[in-house]
């Protein structure tokens, strides 16, 4: 007797909630109800030229990056702006003769700021394929590294490779810095993950058809290419930039000595050159002008202050505070902060500087005992106090240092 199966995914008949059988082949209704999805997705492209996506206000979208992101208005305004933009140049009708370029944007901010946050929401927010992608492995074409397209390569796998889809999605290319140009003086060695990469690049931002090898890896001459149209994709770039601070001080002429100097100078925060960044300070680290112009959206994030990290501790809907909070909640255990046990955290985040991701570190260090023993224990309230974490962080500590 012949077993029934999904002709699609393989499933047998006792796996499947519900198997409809056809003349020569069997499907299951988890695939049906995948292949309505791919139909209405066709047939709205085909009609329309344009895959379905939602069209929010920037005001919607600051107030939803608000719930999850702390402080950084300056660049939720701009993001929020930029985005939407975007996507009403991607409803605007072929015939009109106003063409809107793309909006692809540059985010200049310390490490653990929130730049990967804000294009992860924004992207959560639209409902649209997001891929977050590294650009320290990025090398030139024929060298040992990954080729420029393999950026498209997981935004392909976000849309479950349906390309009309995956065309109209978010990519943020992480550590955009560390392809900046080495330097102008010639060498015998070639830059090939520097100023090549960005070359590279260009086309990507502009807006071209690129052919990009559905596994990723390197291409050859006999493996079957996904042509991926990349004129409505939107690029976010990030980058902490170490030292542009310097850069950007040398160019407000803050050491200079002479009549007026002062004056001059004086309402520059010397705490946060960030916030003053320009075109000119990208092209001075070592990005070609080529891609500053195809990158016209350039907003910073500040760094983060105390009152800051002390509420992305507990505030956003996401907090770490929570996170473990809904953890012990699992065990049946209520979990209790004191105020100064969080003060004590944010206080040790800003002696490493590493920002909002140094606080999880620092929460590992001092919940790890408590996660390893009371799972097991018959208790149903766990009180964290600032002297249980100082002693469970001394004692982490203590711990790495006999180790190296």
């Amino acid at each position: 007797m012949k077993k029934d199966f999904c002709s699609f995914c393989g499933r047998p008949r006792e796996e499947a909630p519900m198997l409809i059988s056809g003349m020569h082949a069997d499907i299951c209704n988890d695939c049906v109800e995948q292949a309505h999805i791919i139909v209405t997705e066709e047939l709205t492209y085909k009609q329309t030229g344009k895959t379905g996506f939602k069209l929010i206000k920037p005001a919607d979208i600051k107030a939803h990056l608000d719930q999850y992101v702390i402080g950084q208005d300056t660049a939720k305004k701009v993001l929020s702006v930029a985005v939407y933009n975007h996507y009403k140049r991607l409803s605007q009708k072929v015939a009109d003769e106003v063409e809107i370029e793309k909006s692809n944007i540059m985010l200049v901010g310390e490490t653990g700021t929130g730049k990967t946050l804000l294009a992860k929401t924004i992207a959560k927010l639209l409902d649209v394929p997001f891929a977050i992608v590294d650009a320290t492995v990025l090398t030139e074409a024929g060298y040992v590294g990954e080729d420029i397209e393999s950026l498209l390569v997981r935004l392909l796998q976000a849309a479950d490779y349906n390309v009309p889809l995956a065309e109209q999605g978010i990519v943020f290319i992480d550590e955009i810095d560390k392809i900046a140009r080495k330097g102008d003086n010639p060498s015998i060695t070639r830059d090939v993950s520097g100023e090549g990469v960005q070359q590279g690049l260009l086309k990507l931002l502009e807006g071209s058809v690129v052919n990009v090898p559905p596994q990723g890896g390197r291409k050859h001459p006999d493996q079957k290419m996904i042509p991926v149209d990349t004129k409505n994709i939107l690029f976010m770039c990030g980058g902490a930039f170490e030292g542009i601070d310097k850069i950007i001080a040398r160019r407000l002429n803050t050491q200079v000595v002479g009549f007026g100097t002062k004056e001059r100078t004086a309402e520059i925060n010397r705490d946060n050159f960030l916030q003053y960044v320009a075109p000119q300070d990208l092209r001075t680290y070592g990005l070609i002008p080529e891609i500053i112009g195809r990158i016209p959206v350039l907003t910073n994030l500040n760094p983060l202050d105390r009152n800051v990290l002390r509420q992305i501790l507990t505030e956003p809907k996401n907090a770490l505070i929570k996170q473990y909070t809904a953890l012990f909640k699992i065990d049946g255990i209520d979990l209790v902060f004191d105020d100064e046990t969080y003060d004590f955290i944010v206080d040790k985040a800003i002696e490493y500087k590493l920002g909002a991701r140094g606080l999880r570190s620092i929460c590992e260090s001092i919940m790890v005992d408590a996660m390893f023993e009371y799972p097991s224990k018959k208790v149903k309230k766990l009180h964290i106090t600032v002297d249980f974490a100082r002693e469970r962080f001394a004692h982490a500590h203590a711990s790495v240092r006999s180790v190296s």
